[in-house]
């Protein structure tokens, strides 16, 4: 007779005990998990408006409230999108990575949407014994392009730091490093800009904070997820809240595409044997390889279900045989709207006009 094998807890999903005996084969419970973020991070995609000649380019197209349906999340009921995050572009070499309106009434010149923090509602919180919080960070949409934009120069962390008494400068090999670009991204403000005269880092701290007051009595868990420049935020700021203050509760990074970090796609018969490093970096392909990921020695086999044509959301990698158009995922007549005159025109937003949250 066949042992049942216990299911992991939650704290042992987010790597409580480092995923012993989870990874390999790969766990079906950590396996949703790991797409759930996924998706999360597809959604800050599929919200940027990247339209320069919109008024609102840089910014997400959809608002809170209606966030999570208008991008069809999967379960998008189960999730409530507590505040937007914004980052500053007016700093140096962050700035040629951003996008910037060419509209003379721009909702702002100095400031991109950089992600999102939600929660698990009340209902759903109620039927799991805990609120789960999660941030997910927008990665780039230029492909590796920001790599180059960046460099690789690596820089002092000590601002993140927790107070110390030691007199560590910033050339001790104690001192951690982190990529400078990366840190100037995530500390930067502006002071006039009315989305970012706090930095992202700010913004991420205190609306932290503001929810474990909130929901103090609950168990509480977070999760930083984010693909490709928004891996490195997640990483960057998984870091930042263990070291100042919050390692009272599961704090976890589930991340794709960050620097030397990537999924093997080849394995998928599905998928195109694309040679453009833009394919091997797609999302929704990691996505769907971890999705059928059996390990190294195992074929590969779907073991949740998910569409295939989510692959070729942004990308067309997927075999031509499958009859699925690229990159299929666009706004209905790129956002225009034909108002009562016969013009056709940008809409006037109504809740998804980008509103200053700190």
């Amino acid at each position: 007779m066949a042992t049942a094998v216990a299911e992991p807890t939650w704290a042992e999903l987010l790597g409580s005990k480092n995923w012993e005996g989870l990874l390999d084969p790969l766990d079906l419970s950590l396996r949703r998990l790991i797409l759930r973020c996924g998706d999360f991070c597809q959604a800050t995609y599929d919200a940027f408006n990247n339209d320069e000649n919109s008024k609102y380019a840089g910014s997400s197209r959809y608002g809170k409230k209606s966030f999570f349906s208008k991008v069809m999340l999967e379960s998008a009921s189960d999730y409530q999108v507590q505040c937007f995050l914004y980052a500053t572009a007016k700093v140096g070499i962050i700035e040629a990575i951003f996008l910037h309106s060419r509209s003379r009434d721009a909702w702002d010149r100095e400031s991109n949407w950089i992600g999102y923090i939600a929660t698990t509602t009340d209902e759903v919180s109620r039927t799991l014994g805990r609120r789960e919080i999660y941030v997910a960070w927008r990665g780039t949409t230029r492909d590796y392009e920001w790599i180059d934009v960046f460099g690789a120069r690596p820089d002092s962390a000590k601002e993140l730091l927790r107070p110390s008494s030691e007199n560590d400068d910033d050339d001790d090999e104690k001192v951690p490093k982190v990529m400078d670009g990366w840190l100037k991204l995530y500390v930067s403000s502006d002071p006039n800009s009315p989305f970012t005269k706090f930095s992202a880092r700010t913004q991420l701290l205190k609306k932290i904070k503001e929810l474990r007051d909130l929901y103090k009595n609950e168990s509480l868990s977070i999760t930083l997820t984010g693909h490709s420049l928004g891996a490195c935020l997640a990483i960057l700021s998984a870091f930042d809240l263990v070291e100042n203050g919050v390692d009272d509760i599961p704090v976890s990074a589930i991340v794709f595409g960050s620097p030397q970090l990537e999924v093997d796609n080849r394995k998928s018969q599905s998928l195109k044997d694309s040679k453009n490093p833009s394919d091997w970096h797609n999302l929704q392909a990691m996505l769907h390889v971890v999705a059928g990921w059996n390990g190294a020695h195992e074929e590969f086999e779907l073991k949740v279900k998910r569409s295939l044509a989510l692959v070729n959301k942004s990308s067309s990698i997927l075999k031509d045989e499958y009859l699925i158009p690229g990159s299929w995922w666009v706004e209905k007549n790129k956002g225009l709207v034909r108002d009562e005159n016969g013009e056709w025109t940008w809409p006037a937003p109504d809740e998804d006009q980008p509103v200053p949250e700190f």
